[in-house]
C-alpha cells in the first residue's frame, strides 16, 4: 500500500452541460453517457491502485456514481484554476501526503500506470502529465499551495506549458508522467475507445452510439 491519495476531479454527467465538444455527431444524451463511462472507468482503476487514500472532488451529485471507499468533496470556486487550489487545500486539510489528482476525461488509464505515477510523485517536488492536445491530465504535489494553479490559462492548447512553467516558479520540479489524449472531440474518444479493452464502459458506449 503506497502511502499516498488519488484525487478525481470530476462533473456529474449531464446531458448538456457534459462533453458538449461531441455534439454533434453525438445527441447531448449520448454526451453524457460518454462521461458517465469515462469517470466510471476511471474509478474503477483508481479502485484497483494500492494507495491509502481515494477521493472525487465532484462538481454536482454523486448519485450511484461513486462506489464504496471514496471520500466525496464538493469542488470550490468557479474557474478551473480555483477548483483545483481548492480540491489540493480541501483534500489535504493542511497536512503534508503525495497527491496525484487527475480528471474524467483519461478513461484509458490503469491501475498500473497510476501505481507508476504515484510512485513517481514520492520521490519527487511535484508530478505533471501533459496531454496530448497541449493541457494536462495529471498533477501531483505533497502539500497545499494555491499559487501553484491561480492564474494559470486553462482549456487552451498551451495549459500544459503554463502549468510546467508555474510549478517551476513555485519552486517545485515537477517529474514528467507519460502523455495522455483526453478526449474532448469524437476523434479523441474514437482513439481513446480502441486502446481499452471491449469490455470497457466507454469503448461500450461508442459502440452504442455508432
Amino acid at each position: 500500500m503506497l502511502d499516498a491519495q488519488i484525487v478525481v476531479l470530476a462533473k456529474q454527467p449531464l446531458a448538456g452541460r457534459t462533453k458538449t465538444r461531441l455534439c454533434p455527431p453525438l445527441t447531448p444524451g449520448q454526451a453524457a453517457g460518454v462521461a458517465r463511462a469515462a469517470l466510471l472507468d476511471t474509478l474503477d482503476a483508481v479502485a484497483a491502485t494500492p494507495v491509502r487514500r481515494r477521493v472525487v472532488v465532484l462538481d454536482g451529485s454523486p448519485d450511484d456514481l461513486v462506489p464504496a471507499g471514496f471520500d466525496v468533496l464538493p469542488q470550490r470556486g468557479a474557474g478551473l484554476d480555483e477548483r483545483l487550489a481548492a480540491a489540493f487545500t480541501d483534500v489535504l486539510g493542511g497536512r503534508s501526503l503525495p497527491t496525484l489528482l487527475i480528471g474524467m476525461d483519461t478513461p484509458q488509464v490503469t491501475p498500473e500506470l497510476l501505481e507508476q505515477c504515484v510512485r513517481a510523485l514520492l520521490d519527487a517536488a511535484a508530478a505533471l502529465g501533459l496531454a496530448d492536445d497541449g493541457g494536462w491530465w495529471a498533477a501531483g504535489l505533497h502539500a497545499p499551495d494555491p499559487d501553484a494553479f491561480l492564474g494559470v490559462p486553462m482549456s487552451a492548447d498551451d495549459t500544459g506549458v503554463h502549468q510546467l512553467a508555474r510549478f517551476r516558479r513555485q519552486g517545485l520540479d515537477p517529474v514528467l508522467l507519460p502523455s495522455l489524449r483526453d478526449i474532448d472531440l469524437i476523434a479523441d474518444l474514437h482513439a481513446v475507445a480502441a486502446v481499452m479493452p471491449a469490455s470497457s464502459r466507454t469503448a461500450s458506449v461508442l459502440q452504442a452510439a455508432s
